[in-house]
C-alpha cells in the first residue's frame, strides 16, 4: 500500500479542473482533416534563360495545390524544359565568312 497523499497543490489543482468541468491534462482531440497546402519555400534561383526562369517559376503554382495537383504541374514544367532543350538543338549552326565555295 502508498503512503502517497495529495498535497495541497495538487488538490486544489483537482478541484479546480472539477469545479471547471474539465480534465487535468488533457489532450486536444486528433483532427483527422487533410493539412491544407503550404508552400515548400524552395528557392529558385534564375538561370538567366528567360524560357528556362519561367518554366522553373511555373513550379511556385504547386505550392498551393494538393500533392495529388503537383503531377500535372510537374509534368508541364518537364514538358516545357524538354521543349526548351529541344529549341537548343534545332538552332542553325553559325556560319563563318571562309563558307563561301566557288
Amino acid at each position: 500500500m502508498s503512503d502517497w497523499k495529495p498535497g495541497p497543490d495538487t488538490a486544489e489543482q483537482g478541484d479546480a479542473d472539477e469545479a471547471a468541468g474539465t480534465a487535468p491534462d488533457a489532450a486536444p482531440a486528433p483532427s483527422f482533416d487533410p493539412e491544407p497546402p503550404a508552400p515548400l519555400g524552395v528557392a529558385r534561383t534564375p538561370t538567366g534563360h528567360a524560357g528556362v526562369d519561367a518554366r522553373l517559376e511555373r513550379l511556385a503554382d504547386a505550392d498551393h495545390l494538393p500533392a495529388d495537383g503537383h503531377t500535372e504541374v510537374y509534368e508541364d514544367v518537364h514538358r516545357g524544359l524538354r521543349d526548351e532543350l529541344t529549341a537548343l538543338d534545332a538552332r542553325p549552326a553559325p556560319t563563318t565568312a571562309h563558307d563561301n565555295r566557288s
